[in-house]
């Protein structure tokens, strides 16, 4: 009721110019019957007469008034609808304003259509590129392989990370299907992480950095690939940024179900902290290098949202970071 009253002094609130002419002409025609002394009686009448008259047409108007507004929040509710012809426009300047609107609206939709389609050109180029980028990135691998240098060990390693920033740019394309594409299992998390390890064994071996690694003994709910994919970001973001050192990767003692992964690089400004996980910021160690994306961490970020499991860091600059995953995940029935 409070909100049909206040709806109803809207409407009066937007037909003060008619109100305030209904009463100077009540007041006019009140003055000149008192003036010529007519009798009270017919006055009263038609006035009352005028009154009910007065009083059906507001009825009716506002009427008309309410199930426009209630079809305009239907359709402010239900913005992608096409239909938003409003109906009893008697008014040419609301039917002006219908066909500004329409126009508006079409014009609109096909900007979206024209942009959902440049987009999945774009993205459909994108895979395919990166799905072709990997064929000569194998053949310069072979051809590498086939003469030991330090020459060719240098080159192996700047083409191991050409061969991460197309997986990157490959697994940022997949995100937005991402649901589609998860399986969710029980795996044991000492496999999972032992592939990221081996992956990197090379640049632990040519950076001298020393892995400190306890079995693990736990099986986590969730995708291998992406979960592999994660961990592997975060240790290659581990030995971009340590130079001496080691690299500890084992189970929180105090937090259930938590991976850590923790180094002794060049660690993270405070100011940078709450920020790390937003997509393209580099924070002040991106600015030094000049060589990162603000990708990585978002990705991971996202991808362990969907996977129901969480991520936090805490560094300290020129002593460490340490990166927690929690793994612990509602319980499914899975095979």
């Amino acid at each position: 009721m409070r909100e049909f009253l206040k709806l109803f002094f809207q409407y009066l609130a937007g037909k003060t110019a008619a109100l305030i002419s209904a009463s100077i002409f009540f007041i006019v025609f009140m003055v000149v019957f008192s003036l010529y002394s007519l009798p009270s009686e017919p006055v009263l009448y038609g006035v009352l007469l005028a009154s009910v008259l007065v009083l059906v047409v507001v009825l009716f108007d506002f009427r008309r008034f309410y199930k426009k507004h209630t079809e305009l929040l239907r359709l402010k509710n239900n913005a992608a609808e096409m239909d938003v012809k409003i109906s009893d426009s008697l008014d040419l300047i609301e039917r002006d304003y219908q066909e500004l609107i329409k126009i508006i609206h079409d014009k609109s939709v096909e900007n979206i259509n024209e942009k959902n389609k440049s987009y999945t050109d774009m993205m459909d180029y994108y895979t395919v590129w990166s799905h072709q980028i990997k064929t000569p990135i194998s053949a310069m691998r072979l051809i590498l392989q086939s003469e030991k240098s330090e020459i060719n060990n240098e080159l192996s390693e700047q083409l191991f990370k050409v061969e991460q920033y197309v997986e990157m740019a490959l697994q940022y394309i997949r995100l937005d299907s991402l649901n589609s594409d998860l399986l969710f299992k029980k795996y044991s998390l000492d496999d999972i992480v032992k592939q990221a390890v081996r992956k990197y064994s090379k640049l632990f071996i040519r950076k001298k950095i020393a892995l400190s690694y306890d079995d693990l003994n736990y099986m986590v709910l969730t995708d291998e690939k992406w979960l592999l994919f994660v961990i592997e970001q975060i240790l290659s973001n581990s030995l971009k940024y340590t130079h001496h050192g080691e690299i500890k990767i084992y189970m929180d003692a105090e937090i259930p179900d938590t991976l850590v992964v923790e180094d002794t690089g060049i660690g993270i400004e405070q100011e940078d902290l709450p920020r790390v996980f937003e997509k393209g910021f580099t924070g002040y160690n991106g600015r030094e290098d000049k060589k990162s994306t603000g990708i990585g961490l978002y990705l991971c970020k996202q991808v362990l949202n969907r996977l129901s499991h969480t991520i936090t860091i805490e560094s300290d600059i020129n002593k460490g970071t340490k990166v927690r995953m929690g793994l612990g995940a509602v319980e499914l029935n899975v095979e």
